[in-house]
């Protein structure tokens, strides 16, 4: 039946997609992120569906009357110079065979990024975009929140097989990334019901993250809350609230849970965490041999013989975005992949300072400043896991340069702050009065 059921949404969206590529790229992201077809016990469970939903948005560039064009804001430059240097690392890589298998999942994903670039121009998109990218995660977060309750924590909270998120600690990060992207959604948001879906919504995530034992997510957790209690403006109740919560959910967790975490502060004791040092130094030695970097898959006996800082165990993975493309693409790599980020993040702040205030573009403001604290969560979360190409932040950054380019289409001007500190926007939109008055 689910099988039946997964294939006929996929046909049914299909002249859609071939019609209007934005709807092909909703298509696209749900399968990518949420991997629906793995869901399914019959023949649709290994259908190529996410090659349909590429080759129907493809098609739909050469079919669709709808408006098309590359916003080439600086984030979005640096992307295709990291995408062109990845493809030159993987020529030179150690493992070619390996790597040219990898660089071509990289590029399907980079490649639907540009078309979602192209395609995303009215605020619709926009929201429709963040919808699949919320609920593609939030379905797992919300099965992970349950299964946590009702086991009462006993067991770790998995994602779903063969997808970026699999592993216990990247469903963590990817749940807690979206959690901001909830806020903002029930912020805007006129329907009771939505706004309290929800925020119930939120808090299953919030124990989906602690039901997976990830020590990454607790500290990209810890992170996402300061930068949240900082943009408050009463941080006294906001303090008081995000310590109760914290109490309450911690409090409910089991002893084992709790152990784990402690692990923190002594890692020389744990193997995973030394797992995690030696891969470290292995791409810090690897990327000082060679100024490529060794390419993609380079985790194995042989490399490890050569740059690893002792016997090689069982480390499959840099286990961070930062150390996987600095031993997979180099220094450069590295640059370019920090840069993506650093310039997404001052874009998101750009957009937030010209439109605070103003309650015309409020919900770009809101919008803004929740993403601000998605990206934070993946930074922090990120050092300690291998999400250096998962869609999800990329998504991110789509959201926000199509942001920036909605609002220079629709004729939006920064306005002058007056005496008394109070500004109008240039052009106003169908913001809700609730997005309006919600604190950020």
């Amino acid at each position: 039946m689910r099988d039946l059921l997964l294939v006929g949404i996929i046909l049914g969206a299909l002249p859609f997609a071939l019609r209007h590529t934005w709807v092909a790229v909703m298509l696209w992201t749900w399968i990518s992120i949420m991997n629906p077809h793995r869901l399914a016990f019959g023949f649709a469970s290994t259908l190529p569906v996410a090659a349909v939903a590429a080759g129907a948005a493809l098609l739909s560039l050469v079919f669709t009357r709808d408006k098309l064009r590359m916003p080439w804001s600086p984030p979005v430059i640096v992307l295709v110079l990291f995408v062109v240097w990845m493809c030159l690392t993987t020529a030179f890589a150690i493992n070619p065979l390996g790597s040219w298998d990898q660089l071509n999942k990289v590029l399907k994903i980079q490649l639907m990024t540009a078309v979602a670039l192209m395609a995303l121009h009215e605020r619709k998109h926009i929201e429709l975009f963040i919808w699949v990218n919320v609920l593609s995660v939030g379905y797992y977060s919300f099965k992970g929140g349950l299964f946590t309750i009702t086991t009462g924590g006993e067991y770790r909270v998995w994602g779903p097989e063969d997808s970026f998120f699999w592993d216990n600690n990247a469903l963590a990060v990817a749940t807690i990334m979206v959690i901001p992207m909830m806020y903002y959604l029930r912020v805007v948001s006129t329907h009771r019901w939505v706004r309290f879906g929800l925020l119930m919504l939120m808090l299953l995530s919030a124990v989906s993250a602690l039901g997976s034992q990830s020590r990454g997510a607790l500290l990209a957790i810890t992170a996402m809350g300061s930068v949240f209690w900082y943009r408050s403006n009463r941080k006294g109740l906001v303090g008081i609230v995000v310590v109760a919560v914290a109490i309450g959910l911690i409090s409910f967790m089991p002893d084992s849970w709790s152990n784990r975490m402690a692990t923190i502060t002594t890692y020389e004791e744990d193997n995973s965490a030394k797992d995690r040092l030696i891969a470290w130094q292995f791409c810090f030695n690897l990327a000082n041999h060679r100024l490529s970097g060794g390419g993609y898959e380079i985790y194995n006996a042989l490399t490890y013989t050569l740059y690893a800082p002792e016997t090689w165990r069982n480390a499959f993975a840099a286990h961070s975005i930062y150390f996987s493309v600095l031993g997979e693409h180099g220094y450069v790599g590295l640059v370019l992949f920090l840069l993506i980020w650093g310039l997404t993040f001052r874009l998101a702040g750009k957009l937030r300072r010209e439109t605070r205030g103003q309650p015309g573009v409020a919900w770009v403001f809101h919008l803004t400043g929740m993403f601000q604290v998605s990206l934070v969560g993946y930074l922090a979360g990120g050092a300690f896991l291998s999400l250096a190409y998962f869609d999800l932040p990329y998504n991110i950054m789509v959201i926000l340069v199509v942001t920036q380019r909605w609002l220079r289409e629709s004729g939006w001007k920064p306005a002058a702050v007056g005496a008394l500190g109070s500004a109008s926007a240039g052009k106003p939109s169908d913001l809700p009065v609730k997005a309006s008055r919600a604190p950020v």
